[in-house]
């Protein structure tokens, strides 16, 4: 790792480490154009010239510049035409909770994923219900008594669950999980769509193929 001189706002030249980080609107991995050092706060631009966007690193104890503040386009996950044609707004809260996590709002954004889960799982029983009054229980329904007198599926069933349980210790005062943070809430979610997306694919095989 090399060293850059950078002016700073009274005017002096100040060494620091150069560092290859993530842009945060083209999202390439750059070693970004320092510009001047104002404190603590580094104002650098990207040097790939289909952006050349400017924002505002922070060094952390190390030393390196890699905490981006957030002034930055978020990076969105894409889901599947199954998800988002059973749920579309389970991408809208996931992606919003997302961003909160991008921008280090790690306190809220646990919150977000569990209540995406919430829509995800409501909006998948609809999907698979005719009923109008069931319906309506599903939607009145506590998330858990929905998984567990609801969903068919063992699969999705069991993740489900256990993902509920996550994001419960994202909203409650004392975790009941201490060794599980919001990266383990994160891929339960991802397995519960996993689950979802197969069992939907395999009945349209099913109904293809009788």
């Amino acid at each position: 790792m090399s060293q850059v001189s950078v002016r700073t706002s009274s005017g002096v030249n100040k060494t620091i480490l150069q560092n290859t980080i993530e842009c945060p609107f083209c999202h390439s991995s750059i070693v970004p154009n320092y510009l001047f050092l104002d404190g603590s706060i580094l104002f650098a631009s990207c040097p790939n010239n289909s952006c050349k966007r400017h924002f505002i690193i922070v060094p952390d104890n190390g030393g390196y510049f890699v905490n981006i503040l957030p002034n930055s386009i978020p990076v969105k996950k894409e889901f599947s035409e199954i998800i988002t044609s059973i749920s579309p707004s389970f991408s809208d809260i996931y992606n919003q909770a997302y961003h909160a996590e991008q921008v280090s709002l790690d306190q809220i954004c646990g919150v977000g994923y569990r209540k995406a889960l919430e829509f995800l799982i409501k909006d998948y029983l609809i999907s698979k219900e005719q009923d109008n009054a069931k319906i309506e229980n599903i939607k009145s329904k506590f998330l858990n008594n929905c998984i567990q007198d609801d969903v068919q599926n063992e699969n999705i069933k069991n993740v489900a669950k256990r993902a509920v349980w996550l994001g419960n210790d994202e909203t409650h005062y004392i975790r009941k999980w201490v060794d599980k943070d919001v990266s383990h809430l994160k891929q339960l979610i991802e397995l519960t769509i996993k689950w979802i997306e197969s069992e939907v694919e395999t009945e349209r095989v099913l109904q293809e193929m009788p």
